[in-house]
């Protein structure tokens, strides 16, 4: 057994560290540049949005948009629900009440799901998506979801569990084909793969810091202006900031380290996917070597690169989980993994509840190297094999397949 002395962080899709740098450029602005960005009567204040500006416009560069369509929110929760909240609404006051269906997927995130249901509450109609066993949309199933009232979709580029990432592009269009605005949430993908807004066709686009290397408790919506289905009323009032769309005093530490970590992944991109699928595809490897009845869940290639779900038939994810304090790593979303039911993305997959439940996820990022994946490949390998001589569900197992 490897010797660790300090815990493998191995949970990037939850959230990264922030980068020494992007620490470096915030520190003025908690005490020296402290100016409050809408007092424009004073040099603190001009300072305070010079850097905000500033950090609009690096946000914006990493995802092809206008800085103008940069909406600075507390992270991509509210983000997400500025646009399916603010997008429904504007889009059924627009059309008179005519529009009042809302379409989605089954494997996003509660950020997205839940003002799904808000919606509903409202007397929205909301769809959702089926996916493959792959957890791919089939544009052929949106295209058939589509209908005269249809307000928004709403469908995920990469998702958080298993990485997927969906054809947007491809989706976007057909929404565009019938007149509905598009909004993809982009967290986990911004930094980690090319975003560009207009290759992607939406309409409204949210963004995190957290997920690139930046503080928390900032995110971003993007609200395309050259579009006219980017209807969009704000949720939140109180003095009209971003343009009317996201009122309440901008946090200006945390837009400059957004505006940082989104240079700096602009410049780290195609490196880190290079850096990050080797090492994932050295990890697999080496599990695989080893471990019989292993699971990927999500598409074996179009995934994120540093993001590797697996199921280890015959084994609790949790109990994986305990045995391996060495390792930072997560049986599903960090949203809702303190409830303890099978995951509503691997169950939208087709997984049974066994396989759903003896689930991890590995989320490599800039701080792994080969050192940390080979020794946290034969961690699990050790604590697999000791569960499973353990567990009964593991003895069945090997009775199906025929093993004594």
């Amino acid at each position: 057994m490897p010797r660790v002395t300090r815990p493998i962080y191995l949970d990037h899709n939850a959230t990264t560290p922030c980068d020494p740098a992007v620490v470096r450029a915030m520190l003025p602005y908690f005490s020296e540049d402290f100016g409050n960005a809408a007092s424009r009567t004073h040099a603190f204040g001009f300072r305070a949005d010079a850097a905000v500006e500033r950090a609009r416009a690096q946000v914006a560069a990493l995802v092809g948009a206008d800085p103008r369509e940069i909406v600075f929110t507390s992270g991509a929760t509210e983000a997400n629900n500025l646009a399916l909240l603010g997008a429904a609404r504007a889009q059924h006051r627009a059309s008179g009440g005519k529009r009042d269906h809302v379409v989605s997927c089954r494997t996003e995130h509660r950020a997205v799901l839940d003002p799904c249901l808000a919606l509903e509450r409202e007397g929205f109609r909301v769809t959702l998506l089926g996916v493959d066993a792959d957890g791919l949309v089939d544009p052929d199933g949106l295209r058939a979801a589509l209908e005269p009232r249809t307000a928004l979709v709403s469908i995920m580029h990469a998702n958080n569990e298993i990485g997927v990432i969906q054809p947007i592009a491809q989706l976007s269009r057909i929404a565009a084909e019938a007149g509905v605005a598009f909004h993809c949430d982009a967290a986990q993908s911004a930094g980690a793969l090319e975003v560009d807004v207009t290759r992607l066709g939406v309409e409204f686009l949210s963004l995190s810091a957290h997920k690139l290397y930046g503080p928390k408790g900032i995110g971003a919506l993007v609200v395309r202006r050259r579009s006219s289905r980017a209807r969009i009323e704000p949720i939140l009032h109180g003095g009209g900031h971003e343009r009317g769309l996201r009122s309440g005093t901008l946090p200006v530490p945390l837009c400059v380290g957004f505006g940082a970590a989104a240079e700096l992944a602009a410049g780290a991109r195609v490196a880190d996917f290079a850096r990050h699928e080797r090492l994932r595809a050295r990890l697999l490897a080496r599990l695989e070597s080893s471990l019989p009845n292993l699971a990927l869940n999500g598409h074996p290639s179009a995934r994120l690169p540093g993001n590797l779900n697996l199921s280890f038939l015959g084994v609790e994810g949790e109990a994986l989980l305990a045995a391996l304090p060495e390792l930072a790593l997560s049986v599903g979303s960090a949203c809702t993994s303190a409830k303890r039911e099978p995951s509503h993305v691997l169950r939208a997959l087709g997984a049974g509840e066994a396989r759903s439940l003896s689930a991890l996820r590995f989320g490599i990022g800039r701080g792994n190297d080969e050192a940390q994946i080979d020794a946290a490949a034969e961690l699990v390998i050790a604590q697999v094999r000791r569960l499973r001589a353990l567990s009964p569900a593991w003895d069945d197992l090997r009775r199906a397949d025929g093993r004594t």
